[in-house]
């Protein structure tokens, strides 16, 4: 009797993910999943009226969809190989109660430390420069609220606002924060639509994109980027009380991104055309007004929300590196985690480049951390016969199977490494360096009006 009693602690969490109970039914928990796994566009929402200056409004349009599509389907093979992983550690009576699962540790479970170590140097690095990217964000959005401090010194006030994440002990302390996080997004989507209709085009406004190759692949991985931010899926499912669910929640979730990012996007683009290729925050072209500053404040704590997501990850990895990853000792945590915190603000302070970074790290990172290594990954795991027999989710038959699942990998590879990496990684890394060229690393202020 003791020892079934251990056997279903042990197995207990993913009984839990079995286990359909009658208040998982309700709205209220489908609401507050879908506020939880809602992702984090903050910041890419921002830039993706500069995103369709370069794409052009149909470009930018299809791109959207598209790359929302395929982010949903790479997200449901992450929820899978997380499940699978999950599935045969706990038949081994491997106990996960004080243990949060990485996406590098579904990899060496499931394909080897070959795969383990591609997969951790992906996603670290990509966390790692979301992170960055985050940080400039605020010092970008604070600016336009109060621009008596250049924005190389904000980023130094944020940086050490950011590093008081270290404290957060797990993802289940930002449920609320997420909730709270969707509502600003959406606050702040609506008010670049509505400001940008009522504002009306400027006077002899353009729409030449995309007229440059270069700045049409920039674009597009940028889209790239905004809907490949589930580099902490597994992460996110290992803090659900019911992982199962994650697949449709993140497909939801895309949808409900879909209508906060298409229609503020193609307003803001439509009243001010080619003068985003210029203003690559939304934010800068817009009259200073109570809703404007108010959306401003809205991002700022969302970007700081976001940063903790982007970062914790990070902190599990580093502490189960040094050993302390199952300490009980929040303070003890803290101060082991400081150390990843410090070279993201360096190189937000180098790289203050907000926009062309998100498509850099988008083309060669996101194409591989979120979209390729999974695809494959998936393959093979399932290449043997009796790993698709014994698969604890097989594919659903409207998709056609195995075969049909096969094939939608094989074309998301092909895709992402040709148009993603290959195109992208040209035109965003030609667009990186230009910004070098133009204003220098560790500029004070990049992008800001000359003072008279």
């Amino acid at each position: 009797m003791a020892s079934e009693k251990v056997e279903t602690v042990v197995a207990g969490n993913y009984v839990e993910m079995e286990r359909e109970e009658g208040d998982s039914k309700s709205a209220k928990n489908k609401l507050s999943n879908l506020f939880w796994h809602g992702g984090s566009v903050a910041q890419v929402l921002l830039t993706l009226p500069y995103s369709f200056s370069q794409l052009g409004m149909l470009s930018g349009i299809l791109f959207q969809l598209f790359y929302g599509l395929m982010g949903s389907w790479t997200a449901y093979l992450i929820s899978l190989l997380y499940v699978e992983y999950r599935t045969r550690k706990e038949r081994e009576k491997v106990d996960f109660r004080n243990h949060v699962i990485q996406w590098f540790e579904v990899l060496d479970g499931l394909l080897g430390k070959h795969w383990r170590n591609i997969g951790l140097f992906f996603n670290c690095t990509f966390l790692l420069f979301g992170s960055v990217i985050q940080l400039i964000a605020c010092a970008s959005n604070i600016y336009y609220i109060n621009d008596n401090l250049d924005k190389r010194t904000w980023t130094y006030i944020f940086g050490a606002c950011c590093a008081t994440t270290v404290f957060i002990p797990s993802f289940h302390n930002y449920r609320v924060w997420s909730f709270l996080g969707l509502m600003m997004t959406s606050y702040t989507a609506w008010y670049l639509t509505i400001a940008s209709l009522l504002h009306g085009q400027i006077d002899g406004v353009k729409h030449s994109g995309p007229n440059k190759m270069v700045l049409y692949f920039t674009g597009a991985t940028n889209i790239l980027y905004t809907f490949g931010g589930h580099a902490v899926t597994v992460e996110i499912m290992h803090a659900m009380w019911k992982p199962q669910k994650f697949k449709m929640i993140y497909l939801i979730a895309t949808l409900y991104v879909l209508t906060l990012t298409l229609p503020s996007a193609s307003a803001v683009y439509w009243a001010f055309g080619d003068l985003l290729l210029t203003h690559s925050n939304a934010l800068s072209l817009l009259p200073r007004s109570g809703f404007r500053d108010t959306a401003v404040i809205l991002m700022l704590i969302h970007q700081f929300i976001t940063f903790g997501f982007a970062c914790t990850p990070l902190y599990f990895v580093w502490e189960k590196f040094i050993g302390v990853h199952e300490t009980k000792s929040v303070f003890k945590r803290a101060l082991a985690r400081l150390p990843v915190v410090i070279p993201i603000w360096f190189l937000a302070i180098i790289f203050p480049f907000f926009g062309p970074i998100n498509s850099t790290v988008g083309s060669l990172l996101v194409s591989f951390t979120v979209y390729i290594i999974p695809s494959l990954a998936h393959m093979i795991t399932f290449a043997p016969s009796a790993a698709r027999e014994n698969a604890v989710e097989r594919p659903p038959s409207f998709l056609g199977g195995w075969a049909g699942m096969y094939s939608i990998n094989i074309f998301v590879v092909v895709w992402v490494l040709i148009v993603g990496f290959g195109f992208g990684g040209w035109a965003s890394m030609l667009n990186f360096i230009q910004q070098i060229n133009t204003f220098g690393l560790f500029t004070k202020c990049y992008q800001c009006p000359h003072k008279a």
